[in-house]
């Protein structure tokens, strides 16, 4: 793979230049632009590209790729912007292809339980798109993310205890390759044993392998019933051990979240509710009104035997949707707790069974630390959140922080988890791929990335150390 540091700024002049010619004003150079187009949410440095493409097609992605690749200059695709770990920067400069224009949903096939779609369509608007159907796409990462994103960091969300991630639910994709080939991964079938699982290749490999410019997404039906609510707990391994019991009961929950009291503090500032400041799990049921009940009375039980409740739910949508739509706002509610400060996002994911301990031991080094950190989590998979809130003109903040990242991965992997459950590497974790993998393993993804992009010009700085 060419040396990350031997791409040309002249040969980069030399393709804006010609891309200006073919793009017109869908090519951007402005500074304040180009800085929007780079990592933006968390405290990670800006690093903007050299220019900005709005591609409108995948011949169009083809076209800038191929002409990147022929000169050795950087691509860097970019759907919404609302990653957390700097998978958008440009590192070494180059050009950003932006895929919001690139929105169609291209085809419903309500009969197979499926849709074809462009990737900058965003995960509401395919929602609202099926709205009619009765069918609706369930991956619900909180923002509103674009689908060619979500696909691209592997992303999760609040159904993904029922439901799965991203990657249980992309059929085939249309990439463009590192030399400007347009290739789709497999056809439309539910399942396939035809040679290498290219789909799953591309899932999660943000942006490093390819640019998305298609995918096929399996759907589901909307349920019959929904009942959703809420569950205080005396603390949050209480609320973890419940968590826990309900999962291995084999109770059928489709979303499971957990906030501890300093994130109940922070959404009833910024949403306006009045809920009880201690511990709390919002959960979600899906299935028939009968079965809805079942779950729920059934949950109830578990949740007293760890000394929670009462479990108070409802099947009302508007009274459901304000819960979740604070929980939504979580990142956002949280820079209330300490205003002027930079919200630092992160996450890790364990087996079930160790998070409690993770969660407990995570809340204690926070105090020690003296830091200001809400937790959150999708709990009914083992993975949860801190939104760490640093005062980033305080040098010995900063460090502090720091140091908590830090020993919050190790803690995880230590516990036989992973150093993200879906926040993705990007940047800020590449540090912690060697450890988690180990030498052979990053080894064959090096490889994988040299075949696949041998002149590195892919999304460069991102996922390998």
């Amino acid at each position: 793979m060419a040396d990350e540091t031997t791409f040309s700024p002249a040969a980069t002049a030399l393709v804006v230049h010609e891309l200006g010619q073919h793009f017109g004003e869908r090519l951007s150079t402005n500074e304040t632009l180009r800085r929007q187009h780079a990592h933006t949410l968390t405290w990670g440095e800006n690093q903007p590209p050299d220019a900005v493409v709005f591609a409108q097609s995948a011949r169009e992605v083809a076209r800038v790729v191929t002409l990147c690749a022929a000169h050795g200059v950087p691509v860097v695709p970019y759907g919404t912007g609302t990653s957390l770990e700097g998978h958008v920067n440009a590192p070494h400069g180059g050009v950003c292809i932006d895929l919001s224009l690139m929105n169609r949903v291209v085809a419903v096939h309500a009969e197979d339980l499926d849709c074809v779609v462009e990737p900058g369509v965003t995960r509401k608007a395919l929602n609202e798109h099926l709205r009619d159907t009765g069918l609706f796409f369930p991956i619900d990462p909180g923002a509103d993310a674009s689908l060619g994103g979500m696909i691209s960091t592997r992303a999760s969300g609040t159904n993904a205890v029922r439901y799965g991630t991203m990657k249980d639910n992309v059929l085939s994709l249309e990439v463009v390759t590192a030399n400007g080939e347009i290739i789709r991964t497999a056809r439309r079938a539910k399942k396939s044993s035809a040679g290498y699982d290219l789909t799953r290749l591309f899932v999660g490999a943000e942006g490093t392998l390819g640019v998305i410019t298609q995918a096929t997404l399996k759907l589901h039906s909307i349920p019959e019933a929904i009942a959703g609510g809420i569950c205080p707990f005396p603390s949050v391994e209480a609320a973890c051990n419940a968590t826990i019991a309900t999962i291995q009961s084999g109770i059928p929950v489709a979303r499971i979240e957990l906030l501890d009291a300093l994130q109940v503090k922070a959404v009833n500032l910024y949403s306006k509710l009045g809920l009880a400041e201690t511990p709390m799990l919002l959960l979600e049921f899906h299935g028939t009104q009968a079965s809805v009940e079942e779950q729920s009375a059934r949950f109830g039980e578990i949740a007293a035997e760890f000394a929670g409740g009462p479990f108070t739910w409802t099947v009302k949508p508007e009274e459901r949707t304000r819960l979740w739509q604070a929980r939504h706002d979580a990142y956002w509610s949280g820079l209330a707790l300490r205003p002027g400060a930079k919200a630092v996002a992160t996450d890790v994911c364990v087996p079930i069974s160790r998070l409690a301990d993770c969660v407990t031991q995570t809340q204690a080094d926070i105090a020690k630390t003296g830091l200001v950190a809400p937790i959150l989590g999708h709990v009914g998979d083992g993975n949860f959140h801190v939104t760490l809130l640093v005062d980033m003109d305080d040098p010995a903040d900063i460090t502090r922080a720091e140091g908590f990242l830090h020993r919050l991965v190790q803690r995880g992997l230590a516990m036989e988890g992973t150093c993200t459950g879906e926040h993705g590497i990007g940047q800020l974790k590449r540090k912690y791929m060697r450890e988690e993998h180990g030498p052979g393993a990053l080894a064959l993804m090096g490889a994988i990335k040299t075949a696949f992009d041998p002149k590195g010009i892919m999304n460069p700085g991102k996922v390998l150390p």
